[in-house]
């Protein structure tokens, strides 16, 4: 827990009344319910507009995603870093961070559906890079509020990005299309 345990000390030392109240909000907006609001509403959005490939890969890689983070929690059954330490109540495991997987598995389907968008204004990088810059600001309020240890979080968000590259190459392969193609 070297590692763990510097970089919890180092923010717990530098948390200053402002940035704690940042990141609560950030925290809260970037939870797993808020994760599954959003991806419903694009599943949704892309429904009413015939893209029921994407729509399905939104959907099904959040579900499936939400089990598989789970199953991870329950297989590793790590404990959170310590409750003086900890500005957050919980009492689920901590290893992965959900917040941190959950927010880059969307950020990453949500990527792959943006290219393949027939919009080019979706395609600019600043739009581009906003689902990610999302997904980093959750899981650093993550370990600034002490509900999770740093390698929680970058473990969270390796398996969010991977999950969701899984789940657009299936896609990719079963359809037999290019992943800029639009639909």
């Amino acid at each position: 827990m070297g590692f763990d345990s510097v970089i919890l000390d180092w923010m717990v030392e530098h948390r200053v009344d402002w940035l704690t109240a940042v990141f609560w909000i950030v925290t809260t907006v970037g939870n797993t319910v808020s994760m599954f609001l959003l991806s419903a509403v694009a599943v949704v959005a892309l429904l009413r507009v015939g893209r029921r490939v994407d729509a399905l890969v939104i959907a099904g890689s959040m579900l499936t995603g939400w089990g598989v983070m789970n199953a991870l929690k329950f297989a590793f059954a790590r404990e959170r870093p310590p409750i003086p330490e900890r500005l957050v109540e919980i009492s689920s495991h901590s290893f992965p961070s959900g917040h941190a997987m959950m927010s880059m598995l969307l950020a990453t389907v949500a990527i792959a559906v943006m290219v393949r968008s027939p919009h080019p204004w979706l395609h600019r990088p600043v739009l581009l890079v906003l689902p990610v810059v999302a997904a980093l600001l959750i899981g650093f309020s993550r370990i600034y509020l002490g509900a999770h240890w740093t390698t929680d979080v970058l473990a969270g968000w390796v398996f969010g990005a991977l999950w969701g590259l899984a789940w657009i190459c299936a896609e990719k392969a079963i359809s037999g299309r290019s992943p800029s193609a639009g639909r």
